[in-house]
């Protein structure tokens, strides 16, 4: 086992699923709840990594952290360091290729829930920011939580943006999936064989969670149509 791919791998999950968590609860309430023109465009972009090649992704980033684009410049220009080949340019490229795996289930989440239920509460005196807390969130939190273990465990698994935008560099941007690669490469399939049986014994428990939590989710719906 490679355990300093493992470590960076597991930052990068762990930021991700933070930060994305944080804009993807924003936007999916926005979507959910508020038809603006261009909604259809938006849901578009955001589903966009879905069906977009991870090279293609991660050429077009690439392109965009180079030093030779606007975005690159600034950010240089404020750091001194570039973004491409680097940790934080990793960071920014996982959050666009995992933002469909955090605003999905948290869409679906807040679209389930009756918008007379929000009535009410303002009805009853609560704020917006009251009835976020009070009664829009705990009923979304299995969406909250498939989006968090989708979000992680795809960003721990991920390769082609990783490899095109990060490169492969020890300790920095080497991730779990580049050592498989790495390993597979120079003919160690023991190490190859461990660390992708690691890999899917995670992933295996990351969908057997999401639909647990999916199944409890749409239990007291049935129950209630029986009743």
């Amino acid at each position: 086992m490679d355990w300093v791919a493992f470590r960076v791998s597991l930052q990068l999950a762990a930021a991700t699923t933070v930060i994305l968590l944080l804009f993807a609860i924003w936007l999916a309430r926005l979507l959910a709840w508020r038809p603006f023109p261009g909604r259809s465009l938006v849901e578009g972009i955001v589903a966009l990594p879905l069906v977009l090649p991870p090279t293609v992704l991660g050429y077009y980033l690439l392109v965009v952290f180079s030093r030779d684009s606007l975005v690159g410049r600034l950010y240089e220009d404020a750091t001194g360091t570039t973004l491409a080949f680097t940790f934080s340019g990793l960071l920014l490229a996982s959050l666009v290729y995992s933002l469909p795996f955090a605003v999905q289930p948290l869409l679906r989440a807040f679209e389930a829930i009756p918008p007379r239920l929000r009535e009410a509460a303002w009805c009853s005196g609560l704020g917006r920011w009251q009835t976020f807390w009070r009664i829009e969130l705990p009923l979304a939190w299995p969406g909250v939580l498939s989006a968090a273990v989708l979000t992680f465990a795809h960003t721990l698994g991920e390769f082609g943006v990783v490899l095109m935008v990060g490169g492969n560099i020890p300790g920095e941007t080497r991730t779990l999936a580049i050592s498989i690669y790495d390993k597979t490469q120079a003919f160690d399939d023991t190490a190859a064989g461990t660390m992708s049986l690691a890999l899917l014994g995670f992933a295996l428990v990351t969908v057997t969670v999401v639909y647990a939590v999916e199944r409890r989710r749409r239990a007291p719906k049935a129950v209630g149509r029986l009743a």
